[in-house]
């Protein structure tokens, strides 16, 4: 990496590391504050229904200038959204204008993050690093991400109130901007682009797309946000031991991103993603029979240790998978349709939660990933990477 390239990293880990700070407490705050501000199990599921169709429509809207102007608008742009969200937090408790601010704040109703940030950064860092480096500064981005929510999570029994978790999130949308600022201008991708050229890997980005969107809407039945709806209303456990759950999970998703490093140099990038995130997603359906709420967390933590390894090598595939011009298309599209079909999901499962069992979700969630893993495997285990893209 050049000096400039180095300096270009740094400034995105530090905006990943205090958004996903925020987003630990956020993700478990949020939910069980608008349960006291009245919503049932279905009112929470179409607010994180709410919460990640605003986050496919800022992918979608900043593909576009991005392509035009470069990753640096677009970001500093995104971090200025997050700090109104912080202000609408602060100023009212009208559960609607809550839903609003964590739509317009992309909050990460998950373990994992999406939307239009992680679009754009990991384009950023594609880029800015080798080939050959690229799986290892994907897994540090991620590593970083993990870390700093696991840390968040922790934050939420240590503060008093929810004003005080809103403040810091306002601080970490204005550090946000600040860290884009520092970025380097970027070339537009007309100018990047070959003279005539156009989407070679359309249709291939397209079948990742389309299993992407696959594996997002079985991912929808246990997002984060239901998860602690679900530890609460079954084992009742409250902030401060939610908190220190999810803190758990969290450094060990972030343990397992070294792990993936080292899985994909030896069994390659494919294998790894498919492999972790079957044998997770059988752990997964375990945790519907759970006796004990000692037994879930611990099924629980099992999961995480083995189920977010897929992530930055999913996101190293997606670079290596199409040429540099089409980066921005290929990240943007994925992200898309992995946010609308996480969407569909939590309006369902709050029904599901309601009528059918509380449980129920992990079974469905998990058998659908299932699914994904294998088809996923059989469409791609012939496809060449470009690995000097």
């Amino acid at each position: 990496m050049t000096t400039i390239c180095q300096a270009e990293v740094r400034a995105i880990f530090v905006a990943k590391t205090v958004r996903t700070f925020c987003y630990g407490f956020l993700g478990i705050a949020l939910p069980v504050y608008l349960s006291e501000l009245g919503l049932t199990a279905a009112g929470l599921g179409v607010a994180v229904t709410l919460t990640l169709a605003g986050s496919a429509l800022l992918t979608w809207l900043v593909r576009r200038p991005a392509e035009r102007y470069g990753g640096r608008p677009a970001l500093i742009a995104l971090g200025a959204l997050s700090a109104l969200a912080a202000v609408i937090l602060l100023s009212s408790r009208d559960p609607r204008l809550v839903v609003l601010a964590a739509m317009l704040g992309n909050v990460a109703v998950g373990t994992g993050e999406t939307g239009p940030f992680l679009a754009l950064e990991q384009v950023r860092i594609a880029r800015a690093v080798a080939a050959g480096q690229r799986t290892a500064a994907l897994s540090i981005y991620n590593l970083l991400g993990y870390a700093a929510a696991a840390l968040g999570a922790a934050t939420v029994g240590a503060l008093a109130g929810y004003r005080p978790l809103f403040v810091v999130f306002l601080a970490g949308a204005v550090v946000q901007c600040m860290a884009y600022a520092r970025l380097p201008p970027e070339a537009p991708v007309e100018r990047r682009r070959p003279v005539g050229a156009r989407l070679p890997s359309a249709s291939l980005i397209r079948r990742l797309a389309a299993l992407g969107a696959l594996d997002a809407f079985a991912g929808g039945f246990v997002l984060q946000s239901l998860v602690v709806y679900f530890l609460h209303e079954r084992y009742a456990l409250g902030l401060e031991a939610l908190g220190g759950v999810f803190f758990a999970t969290q450094v060990l998703t972030a343990a397992s991103l070294l792990l993936a490093v080292r899985a994909a140099a030896r069994f390659g990038l494919l294998a790894t993603m498919v492999v972790s995130h079957l044998v997770s997603n059988v752990v997964l359906i375990l945790i519907a029979w759970a006796p004990t709420a000692a037994v879930a967390i611990a099924l629980l933590c099992l999961r995480h240790l083995l189920s977010q390894m897929d992530v930055p090598t999913r996101q190293a595939y997606v670079m290596a998978l199409v040429e540099d011009h089409e980066r921005e298309a290929a990240a943007t599209t994925t992200n898309i349709a992995r946010t609308v079909a996480q969407a569909v999901t939590p309006a369902l499962t709050g029904w599901v939660m309601q009528a059918v069992a509380l449980a129920a979700p992990f079974v469905a969630g998990g058998a659908l990933k299932i699914v994904y893993d294998l088809l996923l495997y059989w469409t791609f285990k012939d496809v060449k990477l470009k690995l000097d893209a």
